[in-house]
This record gives C-alpha cells, structure tokens and sequence, in this order.
C-alpha cells in the first residue's frame, strides 16, 4: 500500500521500495535463528517484547524516511529484526510446546490464522489511513499500533524446560538437523514460498493498476488473500494431524502453479482479481503450520524455534530475492511477466523437493520416546 506514494512522492522507481521490503526480509531471515534460540533458552516473553519495541520504531522512522538509505534503515533494518522477534517461528515454537503432540499441527494452523486474520482487517484499515493522513502519518498511527505488543506481551507465558543432565546442546541440535536431508528439501521448499508471497504482496496492487484496474482491487484482493488464508491455515494444520505433511505440502505447491497460471493466462478482470486472491489465500501461509509441524516431528519441540528459525531463513531469501527480483526486473522491461514465469517454475521445485521427505522423528527421539 506504500510503495505508490512514497514512489510517487520521492521520484524513485519501484526498486527502491521493494529493495527495502526485501531487505526487510532478508534481515528477519538471517535474525530469526539467534532470535528463535533466545526464545528456547530464555522464553519467549523478553523476544517478543524487544521485537515489538523494534518494530514500532522502524514503522514511525520508515514514517519519516525521505530517502533509499533511511527507508532502508527503518523499513528493511529495524522492521526486519523487530518481526524476527514477534512471528512465526519464535510464536509457533511457544505453540508447539505448549499442545500435545496430536493436537500441534492443528494448534499451529490456529496461530497462523489469528495472523492471517490481521492481514485482513488491517490492510483496508492501512488504505483508509493512507486517504485520511497520507501515507507518513498512515505509518506512524501503525506504529502506535504495533506497539501494542508490549503490554500484550506480559499475557504470553511460555517457560523453556528444565535443563536435563543430558540434554542436547545448540551445536549437537544445528549438527543433526543439518546431517538430515529432511531438513534441507523442507528449507528448499520454503525458500519457494517466500519467493511467492513477498513477489505478490509487494507487487500485485501495482501489476493490477499497470493492467487498467482501479487502485482499490489490489488491496480489496489482498484483504482476500488474508481473510481466505484464515480458512486455509487452520485446514492445512487440521489436515496435518490426519495426513504426511510433506505430501499436503507437495500438493500446496503444485496448486499454487495452477493458479497463478490461470491468472497471468487468463483475461483479467475485477472477478478474476478478486479469485485469484481468495485461492491464493487459501494456499498463503498453509505453508508454515505443515513445515513448521514437520520439523517438530522430525527433531522434537526444545530447540523447535532456533531450528524452525534456520528453516524459515531459506524463506526469507527466497522473500528478498521475490520482492527485489519484482522491482528490479519492472524497472528494466516494464513488465513482471518474466517473474510470474519464475514463480511458476518454482512452484513445480517446491513440489517436487517436499515429496521424498519422510516424516519420522530422529533416531535420538526414537530411541527416548520423547517428540
């Protein structure tokens, strides 16, 4: 929603913006396994609440930025920590130890939800700031908004468990999950749903004005994307207790490949936009609560935020290379019609990279009964 006005504003091209939304990924991608290590030393409550303060000041610096550098530093710099501290992996890690085993894969499709449903209700909330305030003061109502999270933050109880007598450091945990090829194709996968979901939602209202559509579908379908993926997290975590993750994980993929074929080869319309957003959204972030639920089965739920953090990287990269790739690419043919080629050719990788990994726990958790 900001990167028009700011655009505008400031005479940049569109790499600017999406450069700094890029880096912002980047940035959560490479904090968010020493933030999701703190979080399984120490709790989660301090992550959050130092996350929170982080984000808050980078939504109100980012309100202020006249520049690539300072829209760099707020936008992608301190944004980018201060989510590594309050989402996924350091919330779904609370989760997973806080649910039995049977009921975690759902649990995190619930948690997903609940974000989702922000993404909702917020962005035409954000189109009606931005009309009302323009879009530096838009930023920093956000801010005050966000910072809602420190107080929010002491209602957050997750104590990390006791230390056992032999009980698995850091380097032995980043030494097994590394040595597991599991790992790796599921940390390969992600990075493809990065790509896509950062691709289209720092891109989609722009690729939709560039096509003649009224400015207000690009957000009317990202608010689709939020409000279906409510439905397709908690379906996704539900189906994830009944059925091999992996496998619902290949069969996301390749679905994600046949709707965005049908919507880049099929006329464009306002109806087309609007079902494009909501099969998109059913597809989103069905992503995390299956990933996130097999790397807990595989390796067990202590070190599940530093471990889910790695994993999660890989989807930042793919996020930063997806939305700078988007601008970077615009502004040198006038078109994204070679990214969404991209983005089509990745989802048949992810799907076929998710397929071969087996959903059993290591022998070490075997061997215990422990998960």
């Amino acid at each position: 929603m900001f990167l028009a006005p700011m655009s505008s504003e400031f005479g940049w091209g569109r790499e600017v913006f999406a450069f700094a939304i890029a880096l912002q990924n980047l940035i959560w991608g490479l904090a968010q396994p020493f933030t999701g290590a703190l979080a399984d030393r120490f709790g989660a409550a301090k992550t959050v609440m130092v996350g929170g303060v982080l984000y808050a000041l980078g939504l109100v610096l980012m309100g202020f930025s006249d520049s690539a550098l300072s829209l760099s530093l707020s936008a992608g710099l301190l944004i980018g920590i201060g989510l590594s501290g309050t989402s996924f992996s350091v919330i779904l890690g609370v989760v997973g130890r806080a649910v039995p085993v049977d009921q975690r894969s759902m649990a995190m499709g619930v948690a997903a939800a609940a974000g989702s449903f922000g993404q909702f209700a917020m962005l035409p909330g954000t189109l009606g700031l931005i009309s009302w305030l323009g879009w530096s003061a838009a930023l920093l109502a956000l801010g005050l908004l966000v910072a809602l999270i420190v107080p929010l933050v002491g209602l957050l109880k997750d104590n990390p468990p006791p230390s056992q007598a032999h009980e698995q450091s850091l380097g032995e945990a980043l030494r097994e999950a590394t040595g597991h090829s599991g790992f790796w194709l599921l940390a390969l996968g992600f990075f493809v749903c990065g790509f896509q979901v950062v691709f289209i939602g720092v891109h989609l209202p722009a690729y939709l004005v560039d096509q003649h559509l009224p400015a207000s579908v690009g957000t009317t379908v990202l608010a689709l994307v939020g409000l279906f993926n409510v439905f397709g997290t908690y379906i996704a975590g539900w189906l994830g207790g009944r059925h091999a993750k992996p496998k619902l994980l290949t069969g996301l993929y390749l679905l994600r490949g046949v709707v965005i074929v049908a919507f880049v080869y099929s006329p464009l319309s306002i109806g087309s936009a609007y079902a494009f957003g909501m099969a998109m959204g059913l597809l989103w972030l069905s992503t995390v609560p299956l990933t996130n639920g097999t790397v807990a089965t595989l390796f067990g739920v202590r070190n599940l935020s530093m471990l889910g953090g790695i994993v999660f990287l890989f989807h930042q990269l793919g996020a930063f290379l997806g939305g700078w790739l988007g601008g970077y690419l615009y502004d040198h043919t006038g078109s994204y019609q070679l990214v969404w080629q991209i983005s089509i050719f990745l989802s048949l990788l992810a799907a076929v990279l998710n397929w071969p990994v087996r959903e059993q726990p290591v022998a070490r958790l075997q061997a215990t009964g422990a998960a």
